[in-house]
């Protein structure tokens, strides 16, 4: 995990995503599982944002929500988001991909 500089992020706005552990705008940053918790949230997950010079403050592409278990620690709340997130960013980036094709189709 790798915080990009400001000005890069500033310069490729709209061109990068990325996906975080966490239903943003809850949770940003580090332990968003923990923080899950801690909060006693009924529900959890995943979001793919674009990147913008805030980190994990972009524009929402996508997200997908899994359940807080009662019995849930840290690691099986994050077990669980890792399996939402396995399929969610190759949709979102076959999406994309699309629609970026379509664009230039359109030219």
């Amino acid at each position: 995990m790798q915080v990009l500089n400001p000005g890069f992020a500033t310069r490729w706005q709209g061109r990068i995503v990325n996906i975080h552990p966490s239903l943003l705008p809850d949770f940003p940053d580090l332990h968003p599982q923990r923080q899950a918790l801690k909060a006693d949230k009924q529900f959890a997950g995943c979001t793919v944002p674009w990147v913008t010079s805030t980190v994990d403050a972009g524009p929402v592409i996508a997200q997908a929500v899994v359940p807080v278990l009662p019995d849930d620690t840290e690691d099986s709340l994050s077990a669980r988001i890792l399996k939402a997130e396995h399929p969610l960013y190759p949709l979102v980036i076959d999406r994309l991909a699309n629609e970026f094709q379509r664009s230039v189709r359109s030219e």
